[in-house]
């Protein structure tokens, strides 16, 4: 347990859901570590790139590359595709090639994984500013393409319990409900205070920009 809500679990709530939402939330603690849709070559670049996006450096992980690997291949995409962009499975693969290119190019390493993290970290930043070209990048719409496998990274990142726990977040609704109806500041029974009290938007002023 980190962060806001140190002695938060979203568990202590599992009484009060169903056997099918106690059976979603709990499976998602333990996916498939067997990857299906990401080749093996791809699985070093694909995992040092969610770390970067998440800041995700130390264990215990939320297995976010198992849970994209686990929709990818059963084909659970979002339900739309940008008119100028490849299918989102074809853009995960020219995105994590895209990554291995610039990492040899421009800093001369093996791959975007062996790259050092502040290394990564600039090839990820110019990634989400669009300005990355050249081989497999002139497959994209580099500004699309960062949105696609961000999409779906912070999708499975905040499905995962430990996220919830992270943020305070008392899971499923169902069939428990919502007893307080206001003011907003009004706890659910199930909810806890934060351990700090801070404005996030103000402790974090760079965040999104």
């Amino acid at each position: 347990m980190i962060g806001r809500y140190p002695d938060f679990d979203v568990f202590d709530a599992a009484g009060t859901w169903d056997h099918a939402t106690a059976k979603v939330v709990t499976a998602r603690l333990h996916p498939s570590p067997v990857l299906r849709f990401f080749a093996a070559g791809e699985e070093p670049t694909v995992r040092a790139f969610c770390d970067v996006c998440l800041a995700q450096d130390d264990e215990p992980r939320v297995p976010v590359v198992e849970m994209v690997d686990e929709r990818l291949a059963a084909g659970r995409l979002d339900g739309y595709q940008y008119a100028d962009m490849p299918d989102d499975r074809v853009t995960w693969h020219l995105v994590l090639a895209g990554l291995d290119e610039v990492a040899e190019a421009r800093y001369g390493q093996a791959s975007f994984a062996a790259a050092a993290a502040d290394t990564r970290e600039g090839i990820v930043a110019l990634l989400a500013e669009a300005k990355l070209a050249g081989g497999s990048w002139d497959q994209l719409n580099v500004k699309r393409a960062w949105s696609v496998c961000m999409r779906m990274i912070l999708a499975a990142f905040y499905s995962h319990p430990w996220a919830w726990n992270e943020i305070g977040f008392g899971g499923p609704a169902y069939p428990r409900g919502y007893m307080r109806l206001g003011p907003t500041s009004t706890r659910e029974p199930f909810e806890r205070a934060g351990a700090t009290d801070e404005d996030p938007t103000r402790a974090a002023p760079n965040l999104g920009g």
